[in-house]
């Protein structure tokens, strides 16, 4: 038997030599209840707490925590409800907040950071886009567009994040990022956002870590391509400064047959894929965090996120990682990769009434990947 000294010494070697820092999943609900089909602006904002959107269940945050011992809640919010948008002209972005909704979001947030005293990554999700989510990930004004009269401002966007910022300095264990999966865009205009996003975090006291997206959905295969038009990712955001030097980037990565995470059946190997990237954060001398992956209920995907998950941990470019997604208001509906696979949420059933994606995908190929030592105290940062 080790003794206590040697059994301490032991943990302490293997947290240092750690290669991931966060392991987690997505909680997806908060940007609920607004998707129209026929494209209403406005429809399901502000909406109802609880009924159109949610943010978590706090009795299966418990479970995460107790069973699968993950560190890592990436909990999605709409920008629309948090700010509320004026429909006619398109304006509300800024550092002017719905303080019910706020408030909401802030309870997830305290229970997983104070109450569990695990790590929170707040995720606008938003395409990096403001005004109306109603056909999401298209609709609504690219921010920055400065031919669009009815997009926010890049500096508006500054302001949001200056606000957001300023009330969550203080909690060590919050990581902001910026935004969730820009696409069709300049991927210059993606780097001017992005920086001012960081410029606003960092003018409100906040050290913690901050996460950057890139176009094309962010997505890691295709960092260094040109990507639905637009320059490559890796041309652009080598050029973010922090001050800090407490900056990630944020990248999704998907395994089926064109990244989108909706059919069940895996065709897309993670670590070649990911080769291109890994390279890029190498030569810049960059971290990455794979936000959000996911795969169908079958042996062949179970395979992939397992490779996916040893490429992660075998690349000292990659500090961790989140699985889409669970959430309060999935149901029996599919988060991710196949209508029979239903969600992450831990209790649910896919539309077949057959065990959930928790059952069926995380538990035989993610949490045997959930490495042993994870980053428990301390600020939010690249270092454990």
């Amino acid at each position: 038997m080790l003794s206590k000294t040697t059994a301490t010494l032991a943990l302490y070697f293997a947290g240092a030599l750690s290669k991931i820092l966060y392991a987690g999943v997505n909680e997806s609900g908060g940007e609920f209840g607004v998707f129209s089909d026929n494209s209403t602006l406005g429809f399901g904002l502000p909406g109802r707490f609880g009924s159109d959107f949610a943010f978590i269940n706090k009795s299966t945050v418990d479970i995460f925590v107790r069973d699968d011992k993950i560190n890592l809640f990436r909990v999605a919010f709409l920008m629309e409800r948090m700010c509320p948008v004026n429909l006619k002209t398109g304006k509300g972005l800024g550092r002017r907040f719905n303080e019910t909704y706020f408030a909401e979001y802030k309870d997830a947030i305290d229970y997983i950071t104070l109450h569990h005293e695990k790590f929170a990554l707040l995720d606008p999700h938003n395409y990096m886009r403001y005004n109306d989510p109603s056909q999401q990930p298209f609709s609504g004004s690219v921010i920055g567009n400065t031919t669009d009269p009815r997009a926010a401002t890049t500096q508006e966007f500054e302001e949001f994040w200056f606000e957001l910022a300023s009330r969550f300095r203080n909690n060590p264990r919050v990581i902001f990022g910026i935004n969730n999966e820009p696409n069709s865009m300049p991927t210059s205009l993606v780097l001017k956002n992005d920086q001012a996003a960081v410029n606003g975090i960092r003018a409100a006291g906040a050290a913690q870590l901050i996460l950057a997206p890139g176009n094309g959905f962010t997505g890691g295969h295709s960092w260094t391509q040109v990507s639905q038009g637009d320059d490559p990712s890796s041309d652009f955001m080598a050029k973010l400064f922090d001050p800090l030097h407490n900056l990630a980037i944020e990248v999704h990565e998907y395994l089926d047959v064109d990244f989108s995470g909706s059919h069940a059946e895996c065709e897309q190997p993670g670590p070649s894929n990911l080769a291109n990237l890994t390279t890029w954060l190498k030569q810049n001398n960059l971290k990455a965090l794979v936000g959000e992956f996911g795969a169908g209920n079958n042996d062949n995907c179970r395979d992939f996120v397992g490779d996916l998950l040893d490429y992660i941990e075998a690349n000292d470019e990659y500090i961790g990682w989140a699985a889409w997604a669970a959430g309060p208001l999935w149901g029996t509906f599919r988060s991710c990769c196949g209508d029979d696979t239903g969600n992450l949420e831990p209790g649910t059933v896919t539309d077949l009434g057959t065990p959930g994606a928790y059952e069926s995908v995380w538990i035989p190929a993610v949490r045997p990947r959930i490495p042993k030592v994870l980053k428990t105290h301390g600020i939010s940062s690249l270092h454990m």
